[in-house]
């Protein structure tokens, strides 16, 4: 079974290299190589976001979300994971408008406000992208550990090897093709592996209930994934990427729509995956794996098909990321080469990879950095709206800084214990940071909007 396991995840990747090698334009420049700009039409947008978006994090949070807590916060989940697509489906034409040979999120932030926004839009969104892609990298390496007996590390580095292989190659074009086809890898294998699971746990009994949590809290749990995942994944440089690969604004609206819907379907699915699991009386460890507790319970054979799934479902958001910072960092510093871009991309992830190897878990990280995504996405999205300037972005995004901590301050009465409860101690998200930030970076950005008018010079 280990040969067969190692000759199978080598394949997969072996395969995902062919396609992405393949997709590559012999003509590519470095514009092409960060935006494959006006090329994909609605159903490549549609997979794209669905395969870009989905990750080994699916096999872990979602089921745990909906088994600790129930199938009020597993929505919110879900819909925080897709409402991104449907503020892009529903902006993206206006983006396009304004910047229609733009290439990033800072690009976009320097248009309406300034150099200055940019860089600070930049650096958050590329700490975003670092934790989510040294997640991804460290959860491959410990459910390889889980459902066999090959060494994660190895699989660590084969993955990001494999992918950056391709993107660095590639680039968005590379990434884009890969994603076609994983999309439809996973669901395939997400559609096997759940159906054969279900059919051999334990029948649901009457001690299986669900999960006791008051519907108050359930509510609160599910609100702060809505605010959280929306205001993280609105920082995705990968997302924006396609929004100028569209090959028409129709086809990023249809696409973005086609993303959104299949992404619901699959987080609502593994994470009812969990909550079965749970009802039946399966034992889920703790800290609770109900996915993953699930296969216990299946035939052995179906463990090499869940590893290809995670497999499959992490390469789809490395490559993404991977070509993502490297777009990011190459449109921070103009002139660069497209020679330049590709050795960056494999510069970047040396000590991504050096620290996914390290097994350490980055959730306390990731929840920070979603913070501070929620403390500037709303004046950063403003920037659409005339009367908005850098002055009331500013003002918005210092606002949503304090208003992350200002919870924490009013039921302590401690300025320092309000920024360590904004940083998460425990490792739980909680809704106060992320409607405080929320909140408060909207009303000061529209009030100093309003008092200050966008002068005729910065339209």
């Amino acid at each position: 079974m280990l040969y067969l396991s190692m000759a199978a995840l080598a394949a997969v990747l072996l395969l995902f290299a062919w396609i992405g090698l393949r997709a590559r334009s012999a003509e590519a420049g470095l514009d092409d190589f960060v935006t494959a700009r006006n090329s994909q039409n609605a159903r490549a947008i549609g997979l794209s976001f669905l395969a870009s978006g989905m990750g080994g994090w699916i096999l872990f949070a979602p089921p745990e979300v909906g088994a600790l807590v129930g199938p009020l916060a597993l929505a919110g989940y879900a819909l925080g994971a897709a409402l991104p697509f449907a503020l892009f489906a529903a902006l993206g034409p206006a983006i396009r408008r304004a910047l229609p040979q733009g290439r990033s999120i800072g690009e976009f932030a320097e248009h309406f406000y300034g150099p200055a926004v940019r860089r600070w839009v930049g650096l958050i969104s590329l700490l975003y992208m670092s934790c989510f892609l040294i997640a991804e990298l460290t959860a491959i390496g410990a459910i390889t550990s889980m459902l066999s007996d090959i060494n994660g590390n190895l699989v660590v580095v084969g993955v990001a090897l494999t992918t950056l292989l391709y993107t660095a190659w590639g680039g968005l074009r590379a990434s884009m093709t890969t994603d076609r086809w994983q999309a439809w890898l996973l669901l395939a294998l997400l559609a096997l592996v759940g159906a054969v699971a279900v059919q051999r746990l334990p029948e649901v009994s009457a001690s299986g209930a669900m999960p006791g949590i008051p519907a108050g809290a359930a509510l609160g749990v599910a609100l702060t994934l809505v605010l959280a995942v929306t205001a993280a994944n609105l920082f995705h440089q990968g997302y924006w990427q396609r929004v100028w690969a569209a090959e028409s604004d129709a086809a990023l609206g249809r696409g973005a729509v086609l993303g959104g819907v299949a992404t619901i379907a699959v987080v609502a699915v593994i994470g009812g995956l969990g909550i079965v699991t749970v009802m039946s009386g399966a034992d889920v460890g703790s800290p609770p794996i109900p996915f993953f507790a699930m296969l216990r319970e299946a035939p052995g054979w179906l463990t090499l098909p869940a590893l290809l799934l995670a497999l499959t479902l992490v390469a789809s958001s490395v490559d993404t990321l991977q070509n993502a910072i490297a777009s990011l960092l190459v449109t921070e510093k103009r002139g660069l080469s497209l020679t330049s871009a590709r050795w960056l991309t494999v510069a970047l992830m040396v000590p991504v990879v050096w620290v996914a190897l390290q097994g350490n878990s980055v959730l306390r990280l990731f929840l920070i950095a979603d913070l501070l995504c929620a403390t500037a996405v709303v004046p950063v999205l403003l920037g659409l709206w005339s009367r908005m300037s850098a002055v009331a972005a500013i003002a918005g995004a210092l606002a949503g800084l304090l208003g992350a901590v200002l919870p924490g301050w009013l039921a302590t009465g401690s300025v320092y214990q309000g920024v360590v409860l904004a940083s998460f101690p425990d490792t739980v998200p909680t809704l106060a940071p992320f409607a405080g930030a929320l909140l408060a970076s909207t009303l000061v950005s529209i009030i100093v909007a309003m008092l200050l008018p966008r002068r005729a010079s910065e339209s």
